[in-house]
């Protein structure tokens, strides 16, 4: 087979090998994006206790996270730029199960952790449509009825910045995974987010 590579075989090659890299550079890029914000990120517990004289405003903040053990960074960039948080916050994690359909009353997990603070898990299938407002609509215990028109949504959006002195991966790749999220689609649209609800905070990462 290798005596083809010249009259044509060659072509089937570059196109497994285009899409080889593209695919290794986003799960690596990935990676290392997670493994950044897992190093920065702060205990739920710990943030509580630190944000307890904080002044509280009205309504709800739902803050999307991608850990269910430790706070996101939209927060950590809200208290930080804004110095308020809202009387109710929840931080919502969407965890996707090796099954195709989740049932309607296994949906959402709710703890308590205080303070006005709540953990949320919401459960889909890999066949779900993934739905966080119509997810969240089911809430009775978080001291009130869910009312999505005094909630806000808080998204965190990182900008990634090329560096030739962070080691993560080689600049092209670097230059190759900052333009993949730039045209990925926005966690607005994929957790089904009302536009006129969601702040989005951003902030710079290098890879």
């Amino acid at each position: 087979n290798i005596t083809k590579i010249p009259d044509g075989g060659w072509v089937p090659l570059a196109v497994a090998g285009i899409l080889f890299t593209v695919l290794t550079t986003w799960a690596t890029g990935r990676k290392l994006m997670r493994n950044q914000l897992a190093e920065s990120a702060m205990p739920l517990p710990v943030f509580i206790n630190s944000a307890a004289s904080v002044h509280r405003i009205r309504n709800t903040a739902v803050f999307m996270s991608a850990s269910p053990d430790n706070i996101p960074s939209a927060l950590l960039h809200n208290l930080k730029h804004n110095q308020v948080m809202h009387e109710r916050v929840l931080i919502v994690t969407v965890l996707v199960a090796e099954i195709p359909y989740v049932d309607q009353d296994k949906r959402l997990e709710v703890r308590n952790a205080g303070h006005g603070f709540y953990r949320v898990i919401v459960n889909y299938g890999f066949m779900d449509e993934v739905d966080i407002p119509n997810a969240l609509s089911g809430l009775t215990n978080i001291g009130e009825p869910f009312n999505i028109m005094t909630t806000s949504f808080f998204l965190g959006r990182q900008k990634f910045i090329v560096s030739k002195d962070h080691p993560g991966m080689m600049v092209w790749r670097e230059h190759l995974f900052a333009w993949m999220m730039k045209s990925s689609e926005s966690a607005m649209e994929y957790f089904k987010l009302p536009v006129n609800r969601v702040v989005e905070l951003g902030s710079q990462m290098h890879l």
